[in-house]
């Protein structure tokens, strides 16, 4: 039986007029299993939000394959769409609509089933704490505000798989915590999460399993204490340094 997130061999090269060819991913394997966060850990530029857009389907692959609940990423990209949710502290919300707006057209766009997107919507709402603000243009909400918008976008749909690409960043402490406790909420329902970060606590906190990436490779990829015992080190940090220093 195959893996929810299946990885084989997944490659990205980019062209740059100054630095000629960039290897950002060079032949990543892995998988996620159902009902687990799995950390992709980096340092910034290691090739984690790139390997996660090429699983959401927002980059193409230059070699390798990938697929989502049975759906190649490639050959099947609005299957593949339909089943995960893509959250990035980078991505932008449309200023002009409200959140109950957002959270609707997301719902739609996604096929969630039409008789059933306003009880969604309202079911969101009322979760993500929404309710003060929902009529509100997202252009007039505080930053918080507009994070717990773009959960309840990316979750619109009730997709079985998510994909966090390093959500907390740019958050104060409350909120990073907020973020924290709603991706563990997801895993208790049963959903496949895919986290990548580079913070080591978060890492430690939240993932049953920890791949480490570092200049486009995976270096390793166990449970936190597989990986303790094989590198004899306790904390996370350590670890990492280990694998990457071993290069």
């Amino acid at each position: 039986m195959s893996e929810p997130v299946e990885v084989r061999g997944l490659a990205k090269t980019f062209y740059d007029e100054n630095r000629g060819e960039i290897q950002a991913v060079k032949a990543v394997d892995f998988e996620c299993r159902e009902g687990e966060i799995f950390g992709l850990l980096g340092a910034n530029g290691a090739g984690k939000t790139t390997t996660l857009r090429m699983l959401a389907t927002i980059l193409a692959p230059t070699a390798g394959s990938a697929t989502i609940l049975g759906h190649d990423v490639t050959a099947e990209p609005a299957a593949v769409r339909r089943k995960l949710g893509f959250f990035s502290a980078s991505t932008a919300l449309y200023p002009r609509l409200t959140a109950r707006e957002t959270i609707e057209f997301f719902a739609r766009i996604n096929q969630y089933p039409s008789d059933q997107v306003l009880k969604r919507v309202g079911y969101l709402v009322e979760r993500f704490g929404l309710a003060s603000y929902a009529d509100a243009r997202i252009e007039k909400l505080s930053t918080g505000m507009k994070q717990k918008v773009s959960i309840a976008r990316t979750v619109a749909h009730d997709p079985p798989l998510l994909i966090f690409d390093e959500p907390t960043v740019g958050l104060d402490v409350l909120n990073a915590l907020e973020m924290q406790e709603v991706i563990k909420e997801f895993r208790n329902q049963g959903k496949t999460i895919v986290f990548s970060t580079h913070i080591m606590s978060e890492a430690e906190k939240l993932c049953d399993r920890i791949a480490i990436i570092h200049g486009g490779r995976i270096l390793a990829c166990d449970t936190l204490e597989k990986l303790r015992q094989a590198t004899g080190a306790r904390y996370l940090e350590d670890i990492f340094v280990h694998y990457v220093k071993s290069l």
